[in-house]
C-alpha cells in the first residue's frame, strides 16, 4: 500500500502565485525580491492554517534561486531550487520555537549565524512559534536581530503577535495575514476534488470551508476526513453527517414556524434537534446567525456579505422576503440575549424555549401596535370607550330650574353620560344675572358652529327632549349644580350675580350674599382643614398651618406668617384646597388668606475646632500672632 499524504502538505504552495487569500502579503514580498529592497527580518502574523510558514519558505526558496522569473517566482529548476524541495539545502534552516526556547538554543542559532553560505546568496533563518522563547531567549536574540551579517535574513512566524516584546518588532517588517474567505477556500477545495477526480457538490464544500473558521489547513483536513467517509464523494448530506452541523434546512424550517407562529411546531423542531445530540447554545448561536443573514439579505447591497452557495443564498432571499426589518431586528435581540443568559441559567433549555416562544409572538404584537388604539374626536380629543361618568359632559339630561320660581334640590347621583357636544362659551358681561335656565335675556358671544361627535359613546343612553341640542349655549349655573363641593353654598337661593367668572386671580365664584361669621367659627374651620391634612400625613404644611394662628387684618381678609421662602411655596400649593373648604363652609366668597414671609437669623455656634478658633481671635486677634510664633497646628 501506498503512503498517503494528507492534502495539506501534497498540496501545499510552492510558489506565491498558488498562496490562496494573501495576495496583500505575496505581492509585497514578490516586489521586494524585484527591487532588491529585502530586510534582514520579517515577523509573519496570523491565525493557525493561513500560510505563515508556507510563504516563509517561498521566500527563503526564491531569494535563493539563481535563474528568477521576470513574474518574481522561484523557477524551481535550478540546483537551489532542487535543494531546497528535497530538503537538502544548507540555506535554509528551521527552528521550532516551541521546543527550542531556552537561551542555549539561540546561542547555538547566533553561532550558526557567524557562518557565511556556501553556495547561494543568503542564508535564512526560520523561526516559527517565536512567541514561546522565554524572556532570557529573546533579549540574547535582540542584537543579532538587529544587526545581522549582510547575507542572513530572519523569517519569524507566530500566532500570538501581543506576546512578542517591542524591542523584537521595532526590528521586523510585520505582515499580518487574514483569514482565508469562504469562497477563495471552496474554490481551492474544488480545483483538488478535480484533481484527485473526487466528485463534490458545492453546497459541501461551502459547508468545510465555514466550519474551517479561515484555516485553510482545517479544511483540507476535513476534507480528506469527508472523502474517506463518503467513499470519494464529497456531498452536503455527508459533510453534515460526518462534522455534526446543523445543516441550513433546520434553521429555515424553524424560522418559517416563528414567522407563521406556530408555537407548537417551533418546540417539536428544538425537541428533534436536542435529540441528535446538539447542544442549546450551539443552536441558538446558529440561529442568531440565520437572522443575521436574514438581515443583510434585505437589502441588495449588503447580500454580498452572504458567506454561502448560490443555492443557499436564493433560499435566504425567498425567506428575507417574507419577514420585515422590525421582526428581524426584534428576534436577533432576544436571541443574542437567550444566548448571553444560557450558561447562567439553570434551566437552559427553558431558556431558549422562552426565548423561541416570544420570537414566535412577535407578529401579532406588531400587528397590534400598528392598530389605532384610540379614535380622536373632531376637537383632537381622544374619545375612551368606557362608561365612567367622571368622564362624560356635563348633565344635560336633567330638568333645568329656574332661580327664581323654585328653590334648588340637592343634587343626585352624577348623570348619564351623554354624546360630546362642542357648544360656545357664554361671554358673560360683569353684573349679568343669569338663570338656571336658558333665558333670552343672556349676553353672548356670537356662537361658533356647532360640532357634533359623529359616533355616540358606547354607554350613551338616548337624550331626553329637554337635552337636545336646541339651545345654543348650555349655562354655567347648570355645571355648578353638578360640582358637589360647591353646592352647599347654593342652599336658599344665595345663587345670586355670577360676577368675575373668568377672573384668573381667583378661580372660585364670588356671590352677592356672603353670610358674616364669627372669629371662633373661622378658627374652628380652620382647625377643621388641618386635621384633614394631617389625615394625609402633609407634615411640614400642619406645621405651617399650626405655628402662627392666622391674623385677620381687614373683614374677610386673614394673613398667615411663614419663616421662609419654602413654607411660603408650600402654603400656595395647598391654598387652592384651604379656600375651597373655608368659603363654602362659612358661606363666603370674600375670604382671602395671604402669607408674609417673616424670615429669623439664627446664629450658628461653632462646632469645629477652627470654627471655635475663629471665634476666639475674632474676640482676640493676638490669638492669630501666637499661632504663626508658635507654628501651631489646628487637627
Amino acid at each position: 500500500m501506498d503512503n498517503f499524504i494528507v492534502s495539506a502538505r501534497k498540496y501545499r504552495p510552492v510558489t506565491f502565485e498558488s498562496v490562496v487569500g494573501q495576495q496583500h502579503v505575496t505581492n509585497t514580498l514578490k516586489n521586494a525580491i524585484k527591487n532588491s529592497q529585502l530586510a534582514q527580518a520579517f515577523l509573519f502574523c496570523g491565525p493557525r492554517g493561513v500560510g505563515k510558514t508556507t510563504c516563509a519558505r517561498i521566500l527563503a526558496k526564491t531569494i535563493n534561486c539563481t535563474n528568477l522569473q521576470p513574474n518574481g517566482e522561484a523557477c524551481g529548476e535550478c540546483d537551489p531550487c532542487r535543494a531546497f524541495q528535497q530538503g537538502t539545502s544548507f540555506n535554509v534552516h528551521e527552528l521550532d520555537a516551541a521546543s527550542n526556547n531556552s537561551v542555549d538554543d539561540i546561542r547555538s542559532l547566533i553561532e550558526q549565524v557567524r557562518i557565511p553560505p556556501q553556495a547561494g546568496k543568503f542564508k535564512v533563518y526560520i523561526i516559527d512559534e517565536v512567541h514561546m522563547l522565554s524572556q532570557a531567549a529573546f533579549n540574547a536574540f535582540l542584537k543579532t536581530l538587529e544587526e545581522p551579517p549582510n547575507y542572513a535574513i530572519f523569517i519569524l512566524a507566530t500566532t500570538e503577535k501581543h506576546k512578542i516584546l517591542p524591542t523584537i518588532l521595532s526590528r521586523c517588517q510585520i505582515f499580518d495575514f487574514n483569514r482565508i474567505k469562504v469562497e477563495d477556500m471552496a474554490d481551492h477545495l474544488a480545483s483538488i476534488a478535480q484533481k484527485e477526480s473526487i466528485g463534490f457538490e458545492p453546497d459541501g464544500l461551502h459547508i468545510i470551508a465555514q466550519k474551517a473558521d479561515g484555516g485553510l489547513r482545517d479544511a483540507l483536513s476535513m476534507f480528506d476526513q469527508i472523502v474517506s467517509f463518503s467513499g470519494g464523494k464529497v456531498t452536503y448530506r455527508s459533510v453534515i453527517d460526518n462534522l455534526n452541523i446543523l445543516d441550513y434546512d433546520h434553521y429555515f424550517n424553524i424560522t418559517d414556524s416563528l414567522l407563521g407562529e406556530d408555537t407548537a411546531k417551533t418546540l417539536l423542531i428544538f425537541d428533534e434537534i436536542l435529540s441528535k445530540g446538539f447542544d442549546g447554545s450551539h443552536f441558538i448561536s446558529g440561529l442568531c446567525g440565520h437572522l443575521r443573514n436574514l438581515l443583510v439579505t434585505k437589502d441588495a447591497a449588503t447580500v454580498k456579505l452572504l458567506e454561502v452557495s448560490e443555492g443557499i443564498r436564493q433560499k435566504y432571499v425567498q425567506q428575507a422576503q417574507r419577514a420585515t426589518v422590525s421582526f428581524l431586528l426584534s428576534a436577533l435581540n432576544m436571541a443574542n440575549q437567550c444566548e448571553l443568559n444560557y450558561k447562567l441559567s439553570k434551566n437552559q433549555r427553558l431558556q431558549v424555549e422562552l426565548a423561541l416562544l416570544k420570537i414566535c409572538h412577535l407578529p401579532s404584537v406588531f400587528t397590534a401596535a400598528s392598530m389605532p388604539a384610540v379614535q380622536a374626536s373632531p376637537n383632537g380629543e381622544a374619545l375612551k370607550k368606557n362608561s365612567d361618568p367622571g368622564v362624560a359632559a356635563p348633565a344635560a339630561a336633567q330638568p333645568v330650574m329656574n332661580a327664581a320660581t323654585e328653590a334648588p334640590r340637592p343634587v343626585a347621583a352624577p348623570p348619564v353620560p351623554e354624546p360630546v357636544v362642542n357648544e360656545p362659551k357664554p361671554a358673560y358681561t360683569a353684573g349679568a344675572t343669569p338663570s338656571l335656565s336658558s333665558t333670552p335675556s343672556l349676553k353672548a358671544a356670537p356662537p361658533e358652529p356647532v360640532r357634533h361627535v359623529t359616533e355616540p359613546l358606547p354607554s350613551a343612553s338616548p337624550q331626553p327632549e329637554a337635552a337636545k341640542p336646541e339651545a345654543p349655549v348650555r349655562p354655567l349655573a347648570t355645571s355648578l349644580l353638578a360640582t358637589p363641593s360647591l353646592s352647599p353654598s347654593l342652599k336658599g337661593g344665595s345663587m345670586g350675580a355670577l360676577t368675575a367668572v373668568e377672573d384668573e386671580e381667583d378661580p372660585y365664584l364670588k356671590g352677592t350674599d356672603n353670610e358674616s361669621f364669627t372669629t371662633d367659627e373661622f378658627m374652628k374651620c380652620w382647625m377643621d382643614h388641618v386635621t384633614k391634612v394631617k389625615a394625609d400625613g402633609k407634615a411640614t404644611l400642619v406645621t405651617i398651618l399650626t405655628s402662627n394662628a392666622p391674623v385677620m387684618l381687614q373683614p374677610y381678609v386673614f394673613e398667615v406668617i411663614v419663616s421662609n421662602r419654602t413654607q411660603e411655596n408650600v402654603f400656595r400649593e395647598e391654598k387652592p384646597g384651604l379656600m375651597n373648604h373655608l368659603r363654602t363652609t362659612l358661606r363666603n366668597f370674600s375670604i382671602e388668606v395671604n402669607t408674609r414671609i417673616d424670615e429669623q437669623t439664627v446664629v450658628r455656634k461653632p462646632y469645629t475646632a477652627l470654627e471655635k478658633f475663629q471665634h476666639m481671635a475674632a474676640k482676640n486677634p493676638q490669638l492669630l500672632e501666637l499661632r504663626k510664633r508658635l507654628n501651631l497646628e489646628l487637627d
